[in-house]
């Protein structure tokens, strides 16, 4: 039996909301629970690895999934129960999907003439997606004759021309080559904000997510595991999930916490200790269920003994591993805190870089210290600080 809330609370037109939406597959839960709200004209990727039901989503906002329960809204309008061709979303899928023994303009219009829009009308339209999309003067190709690209670009034109209130993008690059789909990515988000028309794009590439988005969802197991900017959710993850999956990120154990005012010391393993922003902190989590974290390329590696600002976190340790990337260089170095950190340096040219055995000291700064839950958190061991 679905269950149905009366409707949408303090939405705004136009948004679209999942509202403790729940997915059941047999024995598997797909989708636990979610509620999330869409703002309208946004460009919102949903990130996960596979199977942590970001798809699932997607196809119950397209209409070819039901809901277990939960309740689906397009503005003030209901669609859980609508199937596909009652809403007004239009999806892109891996395949694309073309016709391939329509021309590009007849792919891009296909929509359009099932409306029952004139054949002026449609020409109109079809030669202003065109001109979106860059593919002037290829309205009578077939799709056989195009490149990867160039039939993303057709599948995409065909989806927006109807101009949906929804354009849902299910991992559409992940047929292109790398250099492709680094074209596309700026390419699709331009598109996105000339049109204005709300994007959910599912990938599970973080790259991806990081360059088009506004605002991210990340996911696991079903639920949300954080949601923000791409800088929000870069610099301050949510969990220590959040913190490996977006990007690389160096955790260490915390062992106890002594407030100072707006700061925070974390004592760790060795000794050592590294301050935090108060504000930091999560609230009602015991010390021993935290992990302190620094990105790699926020790191200054030298050597042992050198100056440090007093603003700056400081680990000492022993260079395990020093690699030259072009870029710049990569090091492994264990620290005396008893965890190992990865840190990534700007290939400047202007200092001898650390060699594998030498003593060195990271430093950086507090602001740059972020501190989550760690994986092995249990609701039962939440406490005060």
């Amino acid at each position: 039996m679905l269950q149905r809330s009366s409707g949408p609370a303090e939405t705004q037109t136009g948004n679209v909301v999942l509202q403790r939406v729940t997915k059941q597959f047999a024995d598997h839960l797909a989708v636990d629970d979610l509620s999330l709200e869409i703002v309208a004209g946004e460009f919102l990727s949903l990130l996960g690895p596979s199977g942590c039901g970001k798809t699932t989503t997607l196809r119950m906002l397209g209409g070819f999934e039901t809901p277990t329960s939960g309740t689906i809204f397009f503005g003030d309008q209901d669609v859980t129960d609508l199937p596909p061709h009652k809403r007004d979303v239009n999806t892109v899928f891996q395949s694309y999907a073309l016709f391939p023994h329509l021309s590009v303009a007849d792919n891009i219009a296909f929509g359009l003439r099932r409306k029952g829009q004139s054949k002026a009308e449609a020409r109109a339209k079809v030669t202003d997606m065109l001109d979106l999309v860059d593919l002037v003067g290829l309205a009578d190709r077939r799709p056989a004759a195009l490149s990867g690209g160039q039939q993303q670009r057709v599948a995409l034109a065909r989806a927006l021309v109807n101009q949906p209130t929804l354009l849902l993008l299910d991992e559409p690059m992940s047929a292109l080559d790398a250099k492709l789909r680094k074209q596309m990515q700026i390419e699709l988000k331009r598109i996105q904000q000339e049109v204005g028309i709300t994007f959910l794009y599912v990938t599970h590439d973080q790259e991806e997510a990081m360059t088009m988005s506004d605002r991210i969802v990340v996911m696991q197991q079903g639920r949300i595991e954080d949601l923000g900017t791409p800088r929000s959710i870069y610099e301050h993850p949510g969990t220590a999930f959040v913190a490996t999956f977006l990007g690389a990120s160096n955790l260490m154990a915390v062992t106890s916490v002594q407030h100072a005012g707006d700061r925070a010391t974390i004592s760790l393993g060795g000794g050592q200790h590294v301050s935090v922003d108060a504000s930091a902190l999560p609230q009602g989590v015991l010390p021993g269920d935290l992990s302190v974290g620094v990105r790699p390329e926020k790191i200054s590696i030298a050597a042992e003994g050198a100056a440090i600002s007093p603003a700056s976190n400081v680990l000492t340790g022993q260079v395990r591993v020093a690699t030259f990337t072009g870029v710049g260089n990569q090091y492994l170095v264990a620290t005396d805190a008893g965890g190992e950190f990865t840190v990534y340096a700007q290939n400047l040219g202007d200092a001898a870089a650390p060699r594998t055995g030498e003593r060195v000291q990271l430093t950086w700064p507090i602001a740059h210290t972020f501190v989550v839950r760690s994986p092995k958190l249990s609701e039962e061991s939440e406490v005060i600080l």
